[in-house]
């Protein structure tokens, strides 16, 4: 699933899968939330909100109307220590710098 950088009060980045209407956010603190069964319209209202509006709308027509699972959002620097470690290998424990 492709996401869509925001900064809407707490919400760091939305996403959205229309084969499965499935709906992402993640928030400012590191958690995500996926809410199944978002229709394209509702996530269309969502993505293309401004700013000013996104958390509003969000708090109002996705936290209180959907059934959210709680999970931790990615992060690139994650991501990025992983290609590292596969690359040149994981530091163990006994390696000195």
């Amino acid at each position: 699933m492709d996401m869509k950088r925001i900064n809407a009060g707490k919400l760091r980045a939305i996403g959205y899968d229309a084969r499965e209407k499935r709906l992402r956010v993640e928030m400012d603190d590191g958690t995500a939330i996926d809410y199944a069964g978002v229709g394209q319209e509702v996530w269309r209202r969502l993505s293309s909100a401004s700013s000013s509006t996104a958390w509003s709308f969000y708090r109002d027509n996705i936290e209180e109307e959907f059934h959210g699972t709680l999970g931790r959002a990615s992060t690139t620097s994650n991501t990025n220590r992983a290609a590292l470690e596969n690359l040149f290998g994981a530091k163990s424990d006994n390696t000195k710098d």
